[in-house]
């Protein structure tokens, strides 16, 4: 089947879809089955849009069967079961509701571990820490972190060191005497021969 042969009608009920759907799923498919068509090979379209031969084949044979645009489209599928049946929903309230050492916790405040280690703990079931996000966003509650504010220490001024010394700042003690004068440029014993010679 490396050649499919469409008549007028069929191609231009292929091409309708074709410009009007928004499902990339339903696009790629029927691109396919239109280039197949037009005469290129199965792998070539195949390379052009990503997938393998064989998959181009069950969407030629699927078509194939009504020669019906629809038996492109993907099926309805019910997806996973969601987690958060009744009772877990109403676990989550009754720990939301306590804290966390009123269940033998050592945290003053729940965090998404410790809720799924709660919950995991309560139930068959031990949800993930974005279902327990979820789970907690539903009823409203507002996750933020813990900000830790500390009382004023009454002591503060006797634990702070002394501020440094800055010696051009300071005045001096003493008078300016004998010795204290004298140019720094010129060492002592410079001074002491002036005086004996």
């Amino acid at each position: 089947m490396d050649s499919l042969k469409l008549n007028a009608w069929q191609r231009r009920r292929l091409r309708r879809p074709l410009r009007a759907t928004r499902d990339a799923r339903l696009y790629r498919r029927t691109l396919a089955i239109l280039e197949v068509d037009r005469g290129r090979s199965v792998p070539d379209v195949a390379t052009s849009l990503g997938v393998e031969p064989r998959t181009i084949y069950y969407w030629a044979a699927a078509y194939l069967r009504g020669h019906d645009p629809a038996a492109l489209a993907d099926a309805e599928r019910p997806g996973r079961p969601s987690l958060w049946a009744e009772g877990l929903r109403s676990q989550l309230r009754a720990a939301m509701a306590l804290s966390p050492q009123d269940l033998g916790y050592f945290s003053a405040d729940w965090t998404v571990p410790l809720l799924r280690d709660y919950l995991g703990d309560q139930g068959d079931v031990r949800p993930s820490d974005d279902t327990i996000r979820r789970g907690l966003r539903r009823p409203g509650y507002v996750w933020k972190r813990p900000r830790y504010v500390l009382d004023p220490d009454p002591e503060l001024e006797k634990k702070t060191a002394d501020p440094p010394h800055h010696p051009a700042a300071a005045t001096p003690d003493r008078a300016a005497g004998r010795g204290r004068d004298r140019s720094a440029a010129l060492p002592a014993a410079a001074g002491r021969l002036g005086v004996e010679g």
